[in-house]
Protein backbone atom coordinates (compact mmCIF):
# COMPACT_ATOMS: atom_id res chain seq x y z
CA UNK A 1 0.00 0.00 0.00
CA UNK A 2 2.89 2.65 -1.53
CA UNK A 3 1.99 6.22 -1.31
CA UNK A 4 1.54 9.61 0.90
CA UNK A 5 -0.54 8.26 3.46
CA UNK A 6 0.93 6.59 6.00
CA UNK A 7 -0.35 3.45 8.42
CA UNK A 8 -1.03 4.77 12.28
CA UNK A 9 -0.61 2.69 15.00
CA UNK A 10 -1.37 3.29 18.58
CA UNK A 11 -0.60 0.68 21.36
CA UNK A 12 0.24 1.58 25.12
CA UNK A 13 1.97 -1.61 25.09
CA UNK A 14 6.07 -0.84 23.77
CA UNK A 15 6.54 -4.46 22.76
CA UNK A 16 3.91 -4.19 20.59
CA UNK A 17 4.63 -1.27 19.16
CA UNK A 18 8.18 -2.32 18.03
CA UNK A 19 6.82 -5.84 16.99
CA UNK A 20 4.70 -3.91 14.28
CA UNK A 21 7.56 -1.29 13.96
CA UNK A 22 9.66 -4.31 12.58
CA UNK A 23 6.91 -5.54 10.73
CA UNK A 24 5.46 -2.95 8.69
CA UNK A 25 9.03 -1.51 7.89
CA UNK A 26 9.68 -5.19 6.42
CA UNK A 27 6.13 -4.84 4.23
CA UNK A 28 7.69 -1.77 3.35
CA UNK A 29 5.09 0.24 4.59
CA UNK A 30 4.73 4.06 5.81
CA UNK A 31 3.88 3.91 9.44
CA UNK A 32 3.74 6.10 12.41
CA UNK A 33 3.67 4.46 16.06
CA UNK A 34 2.52 6.44 18.45
CA UNK A 35 1.36 5.53 22.16
CA UNK A 36 -2.31 6.71 23.46
CA UNK A 37 -1.03 9.66 25.58
CA UNK A 38 1.14 11.03 22.34
CA UNK A 39 -2.18 11.05 19.97
CA UNK A 40 -3.89 15.04 19.66
CA UNK A 41 -6.10 16.27 17.47
CA UNK A 42 -3.57 17.32 14.88
CA UNK A 43 -3.09 13.66 14.43
CA UNK A 44 -6.27 13.15 12.51
CA UNK A 45 -5.81 16.65 10.39
CA UNK A 46 -3.06 13.63 8.47
CA UNK A 47 -3.98 11.28 5.78
CA UNK A 48 -3.12 7.89 7.30
CA UNK A 49 -3.74 4.47 5.30
CA UNK A 50 -5.13 2.17 7.94
CA UNK A 51 -5.32 2.88 11.64
CA UNK A 52 -3.62 -0.12 13.81
CA UNK A 53 -5.67 0.40 17.28
CA UNK A 54 -3.61 -1.94 20.18
CA UNK A 55 -3.81 -1.98 23.67
CA UNK A 56 -4.83 0.97 25.02
CA UNK A 57 -4.56 1.09 28.93
CA UNK A 58 -6.64 3.86 30.08
CA UNK A 59 -10.49 3.78 28.88
CA UNK A 60 -11.00 7.68 28.39
CA UNK A 61 -8.10 7.66 25.43
CA UNK A 62 -9.91 4.64 24.30
CA UNK A 63 -13.11 6.58 24.44
CA UNK A 64 -11.58 9.54 22.66
CA UNK A 65 -9.47 7.46 20.11
CA UNK A 66 -12.78 6.13 19.15
CA UNK A 67 -14.81 8.87 18.72
CA UNK A 68 -12.39 10.61 16.31
CA UNK A 69 -12.45 7.11 14.25
CA UNK A 70 -16.13 7.63 14.03
CA UNK A 71 -15.52 11.50 12.87
CA UNK A 72 -12.70 10.26 10.48
CA UNK A 73 -15.10 7.64 8.88
CA UNK A 74 -12.94 7.54 5.99
CA UNK A 75 -9.89 5.70 7.63
CA UNK A 76 -9.79 1.95 7.79
CA UNK A 77 -9.63 0.42 11.53
CA UNK A 78 -7.74 -3.08 12.35
CA UNK A 79 -7.92 -4.00 15.92
CA UNK A 80 -4.81 -5.67 17.24
CA UNK A 81 -7.23 -5.82 20.69
CA UNK A 82 -10.64 -6.89 21.69
CA UNK A 83 -12.02 -3.90 20.73
CA UNK A 84 -15.54 -5.54 18.58
CA UNK A 85 -18.38 -4.69 21.09
CA UNK A 86 -16.80 -0.49 20.67
CA UNK A 87 -15.83 -1.28 17.26
CA UNK A 88 -18.87 -3.08 15.63
CA UNK A 89 -20.97 -0.15 14.80
CA UNK A 90 -18.06 1.53 12.65
CA UNK A 91 -18.46 1.24 8.90
CA UNK A 92 -14.71 1.51 8.38
CA UNK A 93 -14.19 -1.37 11.35
CA UNK A 94 -12.37 -4.03 8.83
CA UNK A 95 -11.96 -6.72 11.58
CA UNK A 96 -9.26 -8.18 14.07
CA UNK A 97 -5.98 -8.99 14.28
CA UNK A 98 -4.36 -11.73 17.03
CA UNK A 99 -0.92 -11.76 18.34
CA UNK A 100 1.97 -13.42 17.81
CA UNK A 101 1.34 -11.14 14.11
CA UNK A 102 2.57 -12.85 11.12
CA UNK A 103 2.88 -12.19 7.42
CA UNK A 104 -0.23 -13.19 5.88
CA UNK A 105 -2.82 -12.15 8.32
CA UNK A 106 -1.32 -8.73 8.12
CA UNK A 107 -0.84 -8.80 4.27
CA UNK A 108 -4.58 -9.79 3.90
CA UNK A 109 -5.56 -6.66 6.45
CA UNK A 110 -3.75 -4.00 5.01
CA UNK A 111 -5.34 -5.46 1.66
CA UNK A 112 -8.91 -5.19 2.83
CA UNK A 113 -7.97 -1.60 3.99
CA UNK A 114 -6.67 -0.47 0.77
CA UNK A 115 -10.30 -2.15 -0.77
CA UNK A 116 -12.00 -0.20 2.01
CA UNK A 117 -10.30 3.15 0.57
CA UNK A 118 -11.17 2.16 -3.12
CA UNK A 119 -7.84 3.27 -4.49
CA UNK A 120 -8.01 0.38 -7.07
CA UNK A 121 -11.70 0.58 -7.57
CA UNK A 122 -14.42 3.30 -9.50
CA UNK A 123 -13.56 6.80 -9.35
CA UNK A 124 -17.00 9.30 -8.91
CA UNK A 125 -15.88 12.08 -11.38
CA UNK A 126 -16.55 15.51 -10.55
CA UNK A 127 -19.82 17.07 -11.95
CA UNK A 128 -19.56 19.94 -14.01
CA UNK A 129 -22.04 22.65 -13.45
CA UNK A 130 -20.87 25.31 -16.78
CA UNK A 131 -24.23 24.24 -18.64
CA UNK A 132 -27.33 25.18 -16.75
CA UNK A 133 -29.79 23.97 -19.50
CA UNK A 134 -29.15 20.31 -18.35
CA UNK A 135 -28.47 21.09 -15.01
CA UNK A 136 -30.94 18.11 -13.90
CA UNK A 137 -30.26 15.91 -16.74
CA UNK A 138 -27.02 14.23 -15.30
CA UNK A 139 -24.64 11.95 -16.44
CA UNK A 140 -22.27 11.45 -19.53
CA UNK A 141 -23.58 8.28 -20.92
CA UNK A 142 -23.92 7.92 -24.77
CA UNK A 143 -27.86 7.44 -23.74
CA UNK A 144 -28.22 10.30 -21.77
CA UNK A 145 -26.48 12.39 -24.39
CA UNK A 146 -28.40 11.48 -27.27
CA UNK A 147 -31.28 12.68 -25.39
CA UNK A 148 -29.46 16.19 -24.35
CA UNK A 149 -28.89 16.36 -28.32
CA UNK A 150 -32.95 15.84 -29.10
CA UNK A 151 -33.57 18.42 -26.81
CA UNK A 152 -31.79 21.05 -28.32
CA UNK A 153 -32.97 20.26 -31.38
CA UNK A 154 -36.32 20.19 -30.86
CA UNK A 155 -36.45 23.45 -28.61
CA UNK A 156 -35.80 25.70 -31.15
CA UNK A 157 -39.24 24.83 -32.29
CA UNK A 158 -42.95 25.11 -31.32
CA UNK A 159 -43.46 20.45 -32.36
CA UNK A 160 -45.76 19.22 -30.00
CA UNK A 161 -43.18 16.65 -28.04
CA UNK A 162 -44.12 13.06 -26.87
CA UNK A 163 -42.18 11.36 -24.24
CA UNK A 164 -41.67 8.13 -23.74
CA UNK A 165 -40.17 6.08 -20.91
CA UNK A 166 -40.59 3.70 -17.68
CA UNK A 167 -41.70 5.42 -14.53
CA UNK A 168 -39.32 7.48 -12.68
CA UNK A 169 -36.72 7.79 -15.62
CA UNK A 170 -37.10 11.97 -15.71
CA UNK A 171 -39.66 12.54 -17.93
CA UNK A 172 -40.98 15.89 -16.95
CA UNK A 173 -37.17 16.87 -16.36
CA UNK A 174 -36.86 16.64 -19.58
CA UNK A 175 -39.85 18.72 -20.52
CA UNK A 176 -38.92 21.73 -18.28
CA UNK A 177 -35.66 21.68 -20.47
CA UNK A 178 -37.62 21.55 -23.89
CA UNK A 179 -39.52 24.33 -22.04
CA UNK A 180 -36.53 26.79 -20.57
CA UNK A 181 -34.54 26.17 -23.67
CA UNK A 182 -37.28 27.27 -26.02
CA UNK A 183 -38.26 30.65 -27.18
CA UNK A 184 -41.53 30.29 -24.55
CA UNK A 185 -38.93 29.88 -21.66
CA UNK A 186 -39.79 32.89 -19.69
CA UNK A 187 -43.52 32.13 -20.04
CA UNK A 188 -44.72 29.51 -17.41
CA UNK A 189 -44.77 25.79 -17.93
CA UNK A 190 -47.76 24.04 -16.41
CA UNK A 191 -47.60 20.68 -15.82
CA UNK A 192 -51.23 18.56 -14.89
CA UNK A 193 -51.32 14.83 -14.37
CA UNK A 194 -54.15 12.84 -16.28
CA UNK A 195 -54.20 10.05 -14.33
CA UNK A 196 -54.56 11.78 -11.35
CA UNK A 197 -58.14 13.97 -11.94
CA UNK A 198 -60.64 12.40 -11.97
CA UNK A 199 -62.29 11.72 -15.63
CA UNK A 200 -65.56 14.24 -14.79
CA UNK A 201 -63.32 16.92 -13.99
CA UNK A 202 -60.71 16.79 -15.91
CA UNK A 203 -62.54 18.89 -18.75
CA UNK A 204 -62.82 21.54 -16.48
CA UNK A 205 -59.22 21.25 -15.14
CA UNK A 206 -58.16 21.76 -18.67
CA UNK A 207 -60.40 24.26 -19.90
CA UNK A 208 -62.03 26.19 -17.17
CA UNK A 209 -65.29 26.53 -16.20
CA UNK A 210 -67.47 29.67 -15.96
CA UNK A 211 -69.69 30.54 -12.46
CA UNK A 212 -72.77 28.31 -12.55
CA UNK A 213 -71.75 25.44 -14.98
CA UNK A 214 -72.21 22.43 -12.71
CA UNK A 215 -73.17 22.13 -9.52
CA UNK A 216 -70.06 23.54 -7.14
CA UNK A 217 -68.92 26.43 -9.36
CA UNK A 218 -69.38 29.40 -7.63
CA UNK A 219 -67.39 31.53 -9.66
CA UNK A 220 -66.14 31.61 -12.68
CA UNK A 221 -62.11 29.55 -13.40
CA UNK A 222 -59.70 29.18 -15.90
CA UNK A 223 -58.04 25.98 -16.89
CA UNK A 224 -54.39 25.16 -17.86
CA UNK A 225 -54.78 26.38 -20.85
CA UNK A 226 -55.48 29.25 -19.90
CA UNK A 227 -53.09 29.38 -17.65
CA UNK A 228 -50.08 28.08 -19.88
CA UNK A 229 -50.79 31.06 -22.70
CA UNK A 230 -47.40 32.05 -23.98
CA UNK A 231 -45.41 28.85 -22.24
CA UNK A 232 -45.92 25.47 -22.38
CA UNK A 233 -48.57 23.11 -21.32
CA UNK A 234 -47.01 19.36 -20.18
CA UNK A 235 -49.55 16.33 -20.19
CA UNK A 236 -48.43 13.79 -17.62
CA UNK A 237 -49.65 10.61 -17.91
CA UNK A 238 -51.82 11.18 -21.41
CA UNK A 239 -52.18 7.38 -21.77
CA UNK A 240 -54.69 7.44 -18.37
CA UNK A 241 -56.41 10.25 -20.69
CA UNK A 242 -60.46 9.07 -20.90
CA UNK A 243 -61.64 8.60 -24.67
CA UNK A 244 -64.36 11.14 -24.13
CA UNK A 245 -61.31 13.47 -23.35
CA UNK A 246 -59.28 12.37 -25.89
CA UNK A 247 -61.62 13.78 -28.50
CA UNK A 248 -61.83 17.09 -27.08
CA UNK A 249 -57.87 17.73 -27.07
CA UNK A 250 -57.98 16.66 -30.40
CA UNK A 251 -59.98 19.33 -31.38
CA UNK A 252 -58.20 21.78 -29.31
CA UNK A 253 -54.86 20.89 -30.66
CA UNK A 254 -56.27 20.60 -34.54
CA UNK A 255 -58.51 24.14 -34.02
CA UNK A 256 -55.91 25.81 -31.29
CA UNK A 257 -59.03 27.32 -29.67
CA UNK A 258 -61.13 26.24 -26.83
CA UNK A 259 -63.94 26.75 -24.77
CA UNK A 260 -64.94 26.93 -20.85
CA UNK A 261 -67.35 24.57 -19.54
CA UNK A 262 -70.35 26.07 -19.30
CA UNK A 263 -69.23 29.16 -21.46
CA UNK A 264 -69.37 30.42 -24.73
CA UNK A 265 -66.26 32.54 -25.92
CA UNK A 266 -63.62 30.80 -28.01
CA UNK A 267 -60.33 31.11 -26.54
CA UNK A 268 -57.09 31.05 -28.41
CA UNK A 269 -54.70 28.43 -27.14
CA UNK A 270 -51.38 29.57 -27.22
CA UNK A 271 -49.60 27.34 -25.36
CA UNK A 272 -46.80 24.30 -26.75
CA UNK A 273 -47.81 20.65 -26.02
CA UNK A 274 -45.44 18.32 -24.49
CA UNK A 275 -47.01 14.76 -23.38
CA UNK A 276 -45.46 12.16 -21.72
CA UNK A 277 -46.29 8.41 -20.93
CA UNK A 278 -45.14 4.94 -19.63
CA UNK A 279 -47.52 3.46 -21.01
CA UNK A 280 -47.46 1.64 -25.02
CA UNK A 281 -50.22 3.91 -26.91
CA UNK A 282 -49.25 1.84 -30.24
CA UNK A 283 -51.18 -1.05 -28.30
CA UNK A 284 -53.19 0.88 -26.79
CA UNK A 285 -54.52 1.92 -30.00
CA UNK A 286 -54.87 -1.58 -31.28
CA UNK A 287 -56.50 -2.07 -28.36
CA UNK A 288 -59.17 0.67 -28.80
CA UNK A 289 -58.19 2.96 -25.64
CA UNK A 290 -56.34 5.37 -27.27
CA UNK A 291 -56.94 7.32 -30.36
CA UNK A 292 -54.62 6.73 -33.30
CA UNK A 293 -55.48 10.60 -34.66
CA UNK A 294 -54.46 12.20 -31.27
CA UNK A 295 -51.24 10.10 -31.36
CA UNK A 296 -49.86 11.22 -34.47
CA UNK A 297 -50.58 14.53 -33.42
CA UNK A 298 -48.51 14.42 -29.93
CA UNK A 299 -46.32 11.83 -31.67
CA UNK A 300 -44.40 14.96 -34.29
CA UNK A 301 -41.10 14.36 -31.91
CA UNK A 302 -40.81 11.85 -29.56
CA UNK A 303 -38.30 11.34 -27.15
CA UNK A 304 -37.75 8.25 -25.55
CA UNK A 305 -36.00 8.61 -21.91
CA UNK A 306 -33.81 5.43 -21.27
CA UNK A 307 -33.66 3.46 -18.16
CA UNK A 308 -31.62 3.53 -15.64
CA UNK A 309 -30.26 0.27 -15.92
CA UNK A 310 -29.70 1.73 -19.68
CA UNK A 311 -27.36 4.11 -18.27
CA UNK A 312 -25.51 2.72 -15.16
CA UNK A 313 -22.66 4.38 -15.92
CA UNK A 314 -24.29 7.47 -14.74
CA UNK A 315 -25.05 5.97 -11.32
CA UNK A 316 -22.13 7.91 -9.44
CA UNK A 317 -22.90 10.75 -10.82
CA UNK A 318 -26.76 11.30 -10.23
CA UNK A 319 -25.73 10.13 -6.44
CA UNK A 320 -23.43 13.10 -6.35
CA UNK A 321 -26.72 15.19 -7.32
CA UNK A 322 -29.27 13.61 -5.24
CA UNK A 323 -26.68 14.42 -2.36
CA UNK A 324 -26.04 17.89 -3.80
CA UNK A 325 -30.18 18.81 -3.98
CA UNK A 326 -30.57 17.27 -0.43
CA UNK A 327 -27.63 19.22 1.19
CA UNK A 328 -28.99 22.24 -0.06
CA UNK A 329 -32.49 21.44 1.91
CA UNK A 330 -30.19 21.19 4.89
CA UNK A 331 -29.46 17.26 5.41
CA UNK A 332 -26.57 16.18 6.49
CA UNK A 333 -24.92 14.30 3.40
CA UNK A 334 -23.69 10.70 3.49
CA UNK A 335 -20.49 9.26 1.73
CA UNK A 336 -20.61 6.18 -0.18
CA UNK A 337 -17.44 4.04 -0.03
CA UNK A 338 -16.48 2.63 -3.43
CA UNK A 339 -17.43 -0.65 -3.38
CA UNK A 340 -20.76 0.57 -2.32
CA UNK A 341 -21.30 2.26 -5.35
CA UNK A 342 -19.75 -0.89 -7.15
CA UNK A 343 -23.06 -2.19 -5.60
CA UNK A 344 -25.59 0.13 -6.77
CA UNK A 345 -24.16 -0.22 -10.44
CA UNK A 346 -25.24 -4.01 -10.47
CA UNK A 347 -29.13 -3.08 -9.29
CA UNK A 348 -31.71 -3.24 -12.23
CA UNK A 349 -33.29 -0.27 -10.89
CA UNK A 350 -36.80 -1.15 -11.70
CA UNK A 351 -37.48 2.02 -10.25
CA UNK A 352 -35.25 4.36 -11.95
CA UNK A 353 -34.17 7.16 -10.98
CA UNK A 354 -36.74 7.83 -8.53
CA UNK A 355 -36.11 4.64 -6.56
CA UNK A 356 -32.20 6.07 -6.44
CA UNK A 357 -33.80 9.44 -5.16
CA UNK A 358 -36.02 7.18 -2.43
CA UNK A 359 -32.89 4.99 -1.61
CA UNK A 360 -30.45 8.24 -0.99
CA UNK A 361 -32.85 9.81 1.13
CA UNK A 362 -33.44 6.47 3.35
CA UNK A 363 -29.57 6.50 3.71
CA UNK A 364 -29.55 10.07 4.98
CA UNK A 365 -32.20 9.64 7.37
CA UNK A 366 -30.58 6.22 8.85
CA UNK A 367 -26.80 7.32 8.54
CA UNK A 368 -26.59 11.08 8.55
CA UNK A 369 -22.91 12.03 7.79
CA UNK A 370 -21.42 8.70 7.69
CA UNK A 371 -20.09 6.60 5.55
CA UNK A 372 -22.31 3.91 3.67
CA UNK A 373 -20.65 1.15 2.71
CA UNK A 374 -22.01 -2.52 1.12
CA UNK A 375 -23.22 -3.51 4.79
CA UNK A 376 -25.52 -0.74 5.31
CA UNK A 377 -27.33 -0.83 2.23
CA UNK A 378 -30.76 -2.79 2.13
CA UNK A 379 -30.40 -6.75 0.78
CA UNK A 380 -31.60 -6.30 -2.40
CA UNK A 381 -28.92 -3.65 -2.99
CA UNK A 382 -25.93 -6.22 -1.99
CA UNK A 383 -24.81 -7.28 -5.32
CA UNK A 384 -21.23 -7.54 -4.91
CA UNK A 385 -18.91 -10.19 -3.09
CA UNK A 386 -18.46 -8.48 0.33
CA UNK A 387 -15.00 -9.71 1.73
CA UNK A 388 -15.01 -10.48 5.09
CA UNK A 389 -12.08 -10.72 6.91
CA UNK A 390 -10.67 -12.54 9.44
CA UNK A 391 -7.16 -13.79 10.84
CA UNK A 392 -8.44 -17.49 11.71
CA UNK A 393 -5.49 -20.00 13.55
CA UNK A 394 -4.95 -22.08 9.92
CA UNK A 395 -4.74 -19.36 7.81
CA UNK A 396 -1.07 -19.36 7.25
CA UNK A 397 -1.54 -22.45 5.06
CA UNK A 398 0.91 -19.94 2.92
CA UNK A 399 1.35 -20.79 -0.50
CA UNK A 400 5.90 -21.35 -0.69
CA UNK A 401 8.20 -21.57 2.00
CA UNK A 402 9.33 -18.30 1.74
CA UNK A 403 6.56 -17.28 3.01
CA UNK A 404 6.38 -19.56 5.63
CA UNK A 405 9.53 -18.79 6.78
CA UNK A 406 8.54 -15.02 7.00
CA UNK A 407 5.68 -15.96 9.26
CA UNK A 408 8.08 -17.76 11.85
CA UNK A 409 10.27 -14.92 11.41
CA UNK A 410 7.18 -12.36 12.55
CA UNK A 411 6.09 -14.94 15.29
CA UNK A 412 9.55 -14.94 16.73
CA UNK A 413 10.78 -12.23 19.17
CA UNK A 414 11.46 -8.93 17.43
CA UNK A 415 15.10 -8.36 15.80
CA UNK A 416 16.50 -4.74 15.22
CA UNK A 417 16.57 -3.90 11.56
CA UNK A 418 20.21 -3.96 11.36
CA UNK A 419 20.17 -7.24 12.79
CA UNK A 420 17.91 -8.77 10.66
CA UNK A 421 19.81 -7.27 7.60
CA UNK A 422 23.31 -8.47 8.77
CA UNK A 423 21.51 -12.40 9.03
CA UNK A 424 20.63 -12.51 5.77
CA UNK A 425 23.14 -12.21 3.87
CA UNK A 426 21.63 -9.42 1.31
CA UNK A 427 24.12 -8.42 -1.35
CA UNK A 428 25.21 -4.44 -0.35
CA UNK A 429 23.51 -3.46 -3.42
CA UNK A 430 20.15 -5.06 -1.92
CA UNK A 431 17.34 -7.48 -3.31
CA UNK A 432 13.34 -6.02 -4.07
CA UNK A 433 12.41 -9.14 -1.87
CA UNK A 434 8.62 -7.82 -3.25
CA UNK A 435 9.42 -8.71 -7.04
CA UNK A 436 11.39 -12.13 -6.45
CA UNK A 437 8.54 -12.85 -3.79
CA UNK A 438 5.73 -12.29 -6.69
CA UNK A 439 7.71 -13.77 -9.19
CA UNK A 440 8.00 -17.16 -7.41
CA UNK A 441 4.04 -16.86 -6.46
CA UNK A 442 3.39 -16.43 -10.14
CA UNK A 443 5.50 -19.31 -10.88
CA UNK A 444 3.98 -21.71 -8.16
CA UNK A 445 0.52 -20.63 -9.06
CA UNK A 446 1.28 -21.72 -13.27
CA UNK A 447 2.72 -25.05 -12.02
CA UNK A 448 -0.41 -25.40 -9.77
CA UNK A 449 -2.50 -25.00 -12.41
CA UNK A 450 -0.75 -27.04 -15.21
CA UNK A 451 -0.62 -30.05 -12.96
CA UNK A 452 -4.61 -29.62 -12.12
CA UNK A 453 -5.50 -28.75 -16.16
CA UNK A 454 -6.81 -25.35 -15.39
CA UNK A 455 -8.91 -26.46 -12.17
CA UNK A 456 -9.08 -23.93 -10.09
CA UNK A 457 -10.10 -25.19 -7.40
CA UNK A 458 -7.87 -27.94 -7.40
CA UNK A 459 -5.40 -25.69 -8.12
CA UNK A 460 -6.12 -23.94 -4.82
CA UNK A 461 -6.15 -26.89 -2.63
CA UNK A 462 -2.56 -27.57 -3.81
CA UNK A 463 -1.20 -24.59 -3.24
CA UNK A 464 -3.25 -24.71 0.56
CA UNK A 465 -5.07 -21.62 0.26
CA UNK A 466 -9.12 -20.90 -0.78
CA UNK A 467 -10.43 -20.90 -3.97
CA UNK A 468 -11.28 -16.95 -4.05
CA UNK A 469 -8.23 -16.32 -2.64
CA UNK A 470 -6.21 -17.83 -5.75
CA UNK A 471 -8.48 -16.32 -7.95
CA UNK A 472 -7.70 -12.97 -6.98
CA UNK A 473 -3.90 -13.63 -6.77
CA UNK A 474 -4.83 -14.91 -10.45
CA UNK A 475 -6.57 -11.36 -11.18
CA UNK A 476 -3.92 -9.62 -9.39
CA UNK A 477 -0.94 -10.84 -11.59
CA UNK A 478 -3.22 -10.96 -15.10
CA UNK A 479 -3.14 -15.34 -14.88
CA UNK A 480 -5.75 -16.78 -16.91
CA UNK A 481 -6.47 -20.16 -16.60
CA UNK A 482 -6.89 -20.89 -20.23
CA UNK A 483 -3.21 -19.62 -21.09
CA UNK A 484 -1.82 -22.78 -18.42
CA UNK A 485 -3.52 -25.90 -20.08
Amino acid sequence: MQGLAKTLVIDDDAQHRHDLSVILFFLGEQFEVLSSEEVNDSHWEKEWSACLLGNISKGKSLTQILDFLRIQHHIPVVALANYERELSGLPNYIGNLDYPLSYSPMTEALRHCQEYLGKQTYQVPQLGRKNTLFRSMVGRSEAISQIRHLIEQVSATDASVLILGESGTGKEVAARNIHYHSSRGKGPFVPVNCGAIPADLLESELFGHEKGAFTGAISARKGRFELAQGGTLFLDEIGDMPMAMQVKLLRVLQERCFERVGGSETIKADVRIVAATHRNLEVMIKDGTFREDLYYRLNVFPIEMPALRERIEDTPLLLQELLARLEAEGAKPVFFTPRAINSLMEHDWPGNIRELANLVERLIILYPGEMVDVTHLPMKYRHCDLPVFRAEENFLAVEDQERTALADMFACQPVEHDEFLAATGLPPEGVNLKEMLADLEVDMIRQALEAQTGVVARAADMLGMRRTTLVEKMRKYGLNKEDVR
